[in-house]
Formats: structure tokens, C-alpha cells, sequence
């Protein structure tokens, strides 16, 4: 099957002529992180105050990038899981200086381990020790961790589902949201959607190749639910939720389903599908008017869910 590309936003076509989809597999996967890194990085143009912190987990030392709009005591949270098909990117995420600069709160980006080299659970659990840091040092980190959310992009959102689940099943901090971009949650692709082979940015085939560096020779069918949340048979217990995905997204119909099923398990969940959008488009084309309505439902979802309850 193929994706008809007169259905795309004309407003997010052009970007698509200087980025084509990528091609990812364990023989390039290191020669393209390179050739990322060497790209135009560009400054961020938000101006918050920021610091680094490393943390020692029972698998080694992670690193934390904290972003805070001002010294207000008794912030809010979020916990930001970056994108990159769990194989690329860095927790240097502008995402998460738009967070706390919109949302006056503090959040936390987690540089986790990527695969090949550090298949899963590695960058899971990095996550989940860096929240229960976070949980255990709110005092001191002067946050209210009464008012702690998670969230991510693409991968990173697929990360914060599987974060979520394995959260309940152990600590169960409460969590006021789980922020999940387009995320990346089935390894399967049995969907509409995801039979479709010419998605632009992130395809069908790149998709297949980054779960089976992630998964790490696990068969599909048993991967394991905090891998790729789709493969959770029991949605229950776990924290509203926020979702949102393009209707030209690789992604659109697993993260129909994962919503469907999340409201049938009584988690609160809203859902939001933004016409003619493609896998990412938003970070592509930021200043497209579709673009701009789906970074303002979800900073506005989250910021919602970090207000103060009323005493």
C-alpha cells in the first residue's frame, strides 16, 4: 500500500525536499547519527534557566538535562523522553525548553542509552530510575511531586507508555499525565496505517528495522509490553492520558487503537488527529498553522493537568 501525497498539508510539503525518509539499519546507524550531528544545530531562541545532573542507577550513571523557567519553589514536573526511534537522538530537546517555558514548571530530559548498542530495557529503565530520582528528591529538587507528569515524542512518547506501565506495576508514583506525541508503540505495524510503505520521514521499513535494534532479536509477538505498549493486555490503573498523531502518520491507526483502549480501561484519555500531517511534522515545520495547533492542544493538556489543585 501507498500513501497518496496530495492528502499532506501543502503548508508541510516543501520540508519534505531537504529531508527525505530516512534510511536506517545497524550497518549505517552510527554514520548517520554522525551526519545529524554534523547538521545545523541552531540556538534556541527559548530562554530558560537550565543545568545538567548525573544519577547513579543500579545499571550505571544517566544523565539529565533540567530546564525551569525561574526559581519558583514547588514547581510542577515533567519528565521528557526525546524521540529518535529509540536509536538516534539526545536529550538536548527543544521540546522540553517549550515545556517549561509555557508551563512555568521543571523538566527533566533524560539522555537514556539508545539501541543497537543498548537494546531493551536499558533506555526504559534509565527512564524509570530517573523518575523514581526525581519522586525521591522533590524536596530538594524543589519540586511538588504531586504535580509530576511524563511525556515524550515519536519514540520517546512509545518510552513514556512503557514508563507508565512499568511504573504501575512497581512504585506507582501518581503521575497527572502521560504526554504521548505520535507515539511509537507496535512493533507489528498491523494496522491500516501501518502497512502503508511510503510514509514520508519515518517509513514502514526504517520503522522494522529500528524495533528489531530496540527489541534485539525478541520475536514480535513477544515483545515486552514496557518495550512497545501495544503488546499490553491490561491497561488499567494507569494515568490520564494526552495523545496525538497526524492523519499521514506511519503511526496514526496503533495510536487509535492504544487510545480506544486506554478510554475502555478507564484511564481518561483525549485524542487528537491533525489533518494532512506526517510523522513529525511539527518539528519540521513549526510554523505551519497546523502545526501551531497541535503544539498548543498539547501544552495546553499539560498545562491543565499541572495546575494546582484548589484547597
Amino acid at each position: 500500500m501507498l500513501l497518496d501525497y496530495t492528502r499532506i498539508d501543502p503548508e508541510l510539503l516543501p520540508a519534505l525536499e531537504t529531508f527525505p525518509a530516512l534510511d536506517l539499519n545497524r550497518e549505517n546507524i552510527v554514520k548517520m547519527r554522525n551526519l545529524l550531528a554534523s547538521g545545523p544545530q541552531g540556538t534556541s531562541s527559548i530562554e530558560v534557566l537550565s543545568d545538567k545532573k548525573s544519577i547513579d542507577t543500579e545499571d550505571g550513571t544517566v544523565d539529565i538535562y533540567i530546564y525551569r523557567k525561574n526559581e519558583q519553589p514547588n514547581q510542577p514536573a515533567v519528565l521528557w523522553i526525546h524521540g529518535g526511534g529509540y536509536i538516534l537522538g539526545d536529550a538536548k530537546d527543544e521540546r522540553a525548553r517549550i515545556i517549561a517555558d509555557h508551563c512555568n514548571c521543571t523538566v527533566f530530559s533524560v539522555d537514556y542509552r539508545l539501541a543497537p548498542e543498548h537494546p531493551f530495557p536499558a533506555g526504559t529503565n534509565d527512564c524509570y530510575s530517573t523518575l523514581a530520582w526525581i519522586m525521591r528528591e522533590a524536596e530538594t529538587l524543589d519540586i511538588d511531586k504531586n504535580r509530576v507528569a511524563i511525556g515524550g515524542a515519536s519514540a520517546g512518547s512509545g518510552m513514556a507508555a512503557g514508563v507508565a506501565l512499568m511504573n504501575r506495576d512497581k512504585a506507582n508514583f501518581p503521575l497527572k499525565l502521560q504526554l504521548l506525541l505520535y507515539p511509537m508503540i507496535d512493533n507489528l505495524h498491523a494496522t491500516g496505517s501501518g502497512k502503508i510503505e511510503n510514509h514520508p520521514v519515518w517509513n514502514q521499513s526504517t520503522s522494522f528495522n529500528a524495533w528489531e535494534m530496540y527489541l534485539d532479536g525478541v520475536p514480535d509477538a513477544e515483545a515486552s509490553p514496557y518495550a512497545a505498549a501495544a503488546r499490553a493486555t491490561d491497561l488499567t490503573g494507569l494515568p490520564p492520558a494526552y495523545m496525538c498523531v497526524g492523519s499521514e502518520d506511519l503511526f496514526r491507526d496503533e495510536n487509535i487503537d492504544y487510545a480506544q483502549r486506554l478510554s475502555a480501561a478507564g484511564v481518561p484519555c483525549e485524542f487528537s488527529i491533525f489533518p494532512g500531517v506526517y510523522h513529525s511534522a511539527d518539528t519540521f515545520v513549526p510554523e505551519a498553522k497546523v502545526s501551531r495547533r497541535l503544539n498548543q492542544a498539547f501544552l495546553h493538556a499539560l498545562e491543565h493537568a499541572l495546575e494546582e489543585d484548589p484547597t
